[in-house]
C-alpha cells in the first residue's frame, strides 16, 4: 500500500474535510426537509385568521369559535375534503389583534373522526383579547413563522381572513404591500368581512381592495356575527373544492346543493338553477 508523503498529506487533509463538510450539508438539508415535510401530503393548507380585537366581544367570540367548529364538522366541508386526490387538508387556526397567535398549530384532516375532534379543539380554545385591529402585522406573522414552516407538501397554500373592521395600526408596511408579498409565494387570500357595526357599509369594499390576493381569491361577507358560520361553511366548501364561488352562488343555496353543484361541475354538466 502506498503511504502518503509528508508534502502530499495536507492535500489528504483537504479532500477528507471537504468530503466531510459535504456529508454534513447533505444530512442536515436532509433533516430539515423532513422536518418540513413530516405529515402525509394534502390537497389544500387552509390557514383560518380571526379578529379577536376589542369590538370583538364574548358573545361575538363564542360565535366565531363555534361557526369554525360546525363549519369542520359540515357534512358538505368533509365531502370535499375526502374527495380530493390526496384525501386531506392541513388546518391552522390564527386569532390576531394587538398581536397575533397561532390557537391551533397544523392538523391534518383526513376522516370525519379528524374533523369532529378538531373542532372540538376549536371549542375548548381559551379566550383570546386585544384591542387594535393589526392587519399588516397579521400578514408578516403568517408569511414569516406560519406559512414559512408548511410540515406537508400542497397542492394549493389559502388564507382565510375574517374580521368586523378595517386595519387601525400604524404599520411599518402597508397591508396590500405584505398581501402581495403572499401570493407572490403562491398563497390564496380570501376574505370574510362581518358586517356588522360602524364600518359594516364600507368593510366589504375595504377588504376587497386591500385583503383579497391572488387568482383566485375572492371576497364572500357575513351579514353580521349571527352570519359567520354559514359564511364560513361556503368559504370552506369553495376554497377546498377549487370550483369558483361565481359558479355556486345562488340566492338561497345552502351546502348540500353546493355539493351537488360541484359535483355536477366536476362531471362537466351544467348546474341545475
Amino acid at each position: 500500500m502506498r503511504v502518503a508523503l509528508a508534502d502530499e498529506r495536507p492535500i489528504v487533509l483537504a479532500l477528507v474535510l471537504g468530503v466531510s463538510i459535504w456529508c454534513s450539508y447533505i444530512l442536515i438539508g436532509g433533516c430539515s426537509m423532513a422536518r418540513a415535510q413530516q405529515m402525509a401530503p394534502v390537497d389544500t393548507v387552509l390557514v383560518v385568521s380571526v379578529d379577536v380585537s376589542n369590538s370583538v366581544d364574548d358573545r361575538r367570540y363564542k360565535l366565531q369559535m363555534e361557526g369554525i367548529a360546525e363549519a369542520l364538522e359540515d357534512p358538505g366541508v368533509m365531502n370535499e375534503i375526502l374527495n380530493g386526490p390526496r384525501g386531506g387538508i392541513l388546518f391552522s387556526l390564527v386569532v390576531w389583534s394587538d398581536r397575533p397567535q397561532v390557537a391551533l398549530p397544523w392538523i391534518r384532516v383526513a376522516n370525519k373522526a379528524q374533523a369532529k375532534a378538531l373542532a372540538a379543539r376549536v371549542r375548548a380554545l381559551p379566550r383570546y383579547g386585544g384591542q387594535f385591529t393589526c392587519m399588516g402585522r397579521m400578514m408578516r406573522f403568517l408569511n414569516d413563522k406560519v406559512l414559512a414552516q408548511i410540515p406537508a407538501s400542497t397542492f394549493r397554500t389559502v388564507v382565510d381572513i375574517s374580521g368586523d373592521g378595517k386595519g387601525n395600526c400604524n404599520p411599518e408596511e402597508s397591508i396590500p404591500s405584505v398581501r402581495d408579498e403572499l401570493v407572490g409565494y403562491g398563497t390564496t387570500i380570501n376574505g370574510l368581512p362581518i358586517l356588522e357595526g360602524d364600518e359594516a357599509e364600507t368593510l366589504e369594499a375595504w377588504y376587497r381592495k386591500n385583503v383579497r390576493g391572488g387568482p383566485a381569491g375572492f371576497i364572500l361577507p357575513a351579514h353580521g356575527f349571527e352570519d359567520f358560520g354559514r359564511a364560513l361553511r361556503q368559504k370552506f366548501i369553495v376554497e377546498i373544492s377549487m370550483v369558483p364561488l361565481d359558479k355556486l352562488e345562488r340566492k338561497g343555496s345552502g351546502p348540500r346543493s353546493q355539493v351537488k353543484r360541484i359535483t355536477q361541475l366536476r362531471r362537466g354538466a351544467s348546474p341545475v338553477r
